[in-house]
């Protein structure tokens, strides 16, 4: 793969550069830059595979200069030291992203899920929900979320997700207005990704958006109805945190 590297610290582009060599020898450093300008000249220079992409830069940012680019036929790394909401707004694009000082085995893991990418033809970082994403840091309910699909992705406001349920590895996400999404990754990895906002397990096999809740019925658990009428069993040990998440988000 051919790379470009993007920061405005030159320490931390050499030491970005060094890990690459002894880590990841699939990877080709064609360039380095320490601003925008001189990244743009690069990549249509050098047709980089990926680029890794510091956020934060003096003058103009990493996501705006994607954003002036008239097409995106590579892969982005974001390379960044933002804090945790940064963070899971990248998370919600399903961009790939290192946290300064960068971990090794982290390094090794999104060269890989870029490599992957790049031989099955898919470009997962999308420059415009990513730049939606971090504008709307810290009011995650405003924010998209990115899911991976066989024919590439699909992206869909977080309070249009009713709930999510577990298909053995897979997840579905049942969505207002239209038809389920199913995707290729475990419930357990959403309800990660979906922390601190208003999705909530409730049992092995389902994570609702509290958001739809329409009616709550009483029982062992109880169960829950939700806005498109589907009947959800609350497990008997997450009854006590969902009620107190109801009392919490609807002070009643």
């Amino acid at each position: 793969m051919r790379t470009i590297l993007v920061d405005d610290e030159p320490d931390g582009i050499r030491t970005l550069q060094k890990m690459l060599e002894m880590l990841c020898p699939e990877v080709e450093i064609a360039g380095t830059c320490t601003n925008v300008l001189a990244a743009k000249q690069k990549m249509e220079e050098l047709h980089p595979d990926v680029i890794f992409l510091d956020i934060r830069m003096p003058g103009k940012s990493g996501l705006e200069m994607l954003a002036e680019l008239p097409t995106k036929n590579f892969e982005v790394i974001f390379v960044t030291a933002y804090n945790e909401y940064m963070l899971q707004a990248l998370h919600f694009s399903a961009a790939d992203y290192l946290m300064k000082p960068v971990d090794e085995d982290r390094l090794v893991e999104a060269v890989e899920r870029v490599q992957k990418r790049l031989h099955e033809g898919k470009h997962m970082c999308n420059k415009e929900i990513v730049a939606h994403n971090i504008l709307q840091a810290g009011f995650p309910s405003e924010m998209r979320l990115c899911l991976p699909t066989l024919k590439g992705f699909t992206i869909v406001k977080l309070e249009e997700i009713i709930y999510c349920e577990a298909e053995r590895s897979y997840t579905t996400f049942h969505v207002t207005n239209q038809k389920p999404l199913t995707v290729s990754k475990p419930l357990f990895d959403y309800e990660k990704i979906l922390t601190d906002t208003s999705f909530l397990r409730i049992h092995k096999s389902f994570l609702i958006n509290l958001c739809h809740v329409k009616e709550y019925l009483r029982g062992e658990g109880g169960t829950v109805v939700m806005s498109n009428g589907m009947e959800i069993e609350v497990s008997r040990r997450r009854k006590e945190l969902f009620m107190l998440k109801i009392k919490e988000r609807f002070r009643y």
